[in-house]
């Protein structure tokens, strides 16, 4: 049998795309089928290396410009998937944040023909038809860093993530701590309807529960935003005549703007409010090496390499677990901060 009746024969029994291996493995074989029947690779690039039609093509629906952490983690997976390494990477950040513009960027890709599609979504709910549209045309789809909601792991292979439960978890666990006897707290969160605030609620929430002694004073979202944090718990500070003791802030960027609100209210951060805060920037770190941050948990952005081993194996159809968590640390004194930052690579 020739080389297209193969393709054909494979084409007829494909069966309609869903987490698993045996589906994994056929969807793989044909995209290795096709690029081999491509032929004439070494010409199409002067005998450089692969041409692109013998390259793995990604989809990388993207948050884009967001702060620190979010710069590091797509430059990551950019840096990661490269033509050295027979991969095409099409990165498409959204316009803006735009859920809608990620949706566009999403049926591009599935209309394209990709191999597979890297998701990192603006928003939580919403991506069902997108999904079942990939599903359908039998495109595997990996979530980077944040989920979805409703939580449907039939509609994609894995989550690649830092347990942001257990991060925030970490939080309130170094709260109890650090303030024996409680005290007045506020959280600056993330933008309404994204999976990482949600699981970072939660997971303050399930330790803060049992401890009535910490009396939540309000949370409102600063949209991971220094200037817009600073802002807002200005107005905290002034309306609780500055009778707030700790600040629970949601990314870095929130707990500097907290910082600032703090010294221009004539108050010390570290001593008459702790502020602790979730990602583990460089600049987070020095804050708290000048103890003015009181507590950092880090949400490792760095992940591209084990975002290439799961692409790799959902290409060859291996079984991959539909959550794998990205390891990540925490930073409790200003000691362990100056230690780490001359390392720190975001």
């Amino acid at each position: 049998m020739d080389s297209q009746a193969v393709l054909e024969e494979e084409s007829i029994n494909m069966k309609r795309f869903v987490k698993t291996p045996m589906t994994l493995l056929v969807a793989g074989a044909m995209a290795l089928g096709l690029a081999a029947c491509g032929g004439g690779g070494d010409e199409a690039d002067g005998g450089s290396g692969a041409s692109s039609s013998e390259l793995t093509t990604i989809g990388f629906v993207a948050v884009g410009p967001e702060g620190g952490w979010r710069k590091a983690n797509e430059q990551n997976i950019q840096d990661t998937f490269t033509k050295e390494k027979g991969y095409e990477l099409k990165y498409a950040p959204a316009a803006k944040l735009d859920q809608k513009s990620q949706i566009d960027s999403f049926t591009s890709f599935v209309d394209e023909g990709v191999d597979i599609i890297l998701l990192s979504a603006t928003e939580g709910s919403g991506w069902e038809a997108s999904l079942q549209r990939a599903q359908e045309a039998e495109i595997p789809v990996i979530l980077i860093d944040r989920g979805i909601e409703p939580d449907n792991t039939d509609l994609y292979v894995t989550r690649i993530a830092p347990d942001n439960k257990q991060v925030s978890k970490s939080v309130a666990e170094w709260a109890l701590t650090a303030l024996p006897e409680g005290g007045k707290y506020f959280t600056l969160e993330g933008p309404a309807g994204v999976s990482v605030v949600n699981e970072r609620n939660q997971g303050w929430d399930e330790v803060m529960s049992s401890h009535p002694e910490f009396v939540k004073v309000g949370a409102q979202t600063a949209n991971w935003s220094t200037e817009e944090a600073k802002s807002v718990f200005e107005t905290v500070l002034k309306s609780n005549n500055n009778d707030v003791q700790l600040v629970f802030a949601q990314n870095d960027e929130m707990g500097l703007g907290a910082v600032q609100a703090v010294e221009e209210a004539g108050l010390t951060p570290g001593e008459d409010v702790k502020i602790a805060t979730i990602d583990g920037t460089k600049n987070a770190l020095q804050a708290l090496a000048d103890a003015k941050l009181s507590f950092v948990a880090e949400y490792n952005p760095l992940f591209g390499e084990t975002a290439l081993e799961v692409v790799e194996k959902t290409l060859k159809g291996e079984s991959v677990d539909s959550y794998i968590i990205v390891e990540s640390k925490t930073f409790d004194s200003p000691e362990a901060a100056a230690e780490a930052l001359p390392e720190r690579q975001f």
